[in-house]
């Protein structure tokens, strides 16, 4: 499976989820969190920033069923799920990654069926340090 592409501001990102957490990067100044990670707030351009822990629950804000051609290892679970997911705790950060059955079920763990835009969900962490999500009421 890919792996994820870390650069310097993003790495602390990989660092925490590898640990079990989730944390978006904020500006030290003005407080407001942005994702992507990177050196400069884009709304008072300061050079400060930290690491906020949230805590894990958003909703669905998108989704989509990977149709072939696929990457080799990724056809072989096919038909699985990419969601993209609204934080509640930071609600103009959005993060892409896969709805499952538990931290560590295969990625076609969930029906496409049962996928619906705006279902609640909740992070989890199944070692690898990628952040995948459950449903909070399946």
């Amino acid at each position: 499976m890919l792996s994820p592409v870390t650069d310097p501001d993003g790495a602390p990102f990989w660092q925490y989820a590898a640990q079990g957490e989730l944390r978006v990067q904020a500006c030290a100044d003005c407080g407001e969190v942005r994702f992507p990670p990177r050196p400069c707030c884009p709304h008072c351009q300061s050079f400060a920033s930290e690491w906020r822990r949230v805590g894990g629950s958003g909703r669905v804000w998108s989704y989509v069923v990977p149709h072939p051609p696929l990457l080799p290892d990724y056809a072989e679970q096919a038909p699985y799920n990419v969601i993209v997911v609204e934080l509640t705790d930071a609600p103009r950060v959005r993060l892409v990654g896969n709805l499952v059955t538990g931290p560590d079920a295969p990625l076609n763990s969930v029906p496409p069926d049962r996928i619906r835009i705006g279902a609640r969900v909740q992070a989890v962490f199944n070692g690898t340090g990628l952040p995948q999500w459950v449903l909070e009421r399946p």
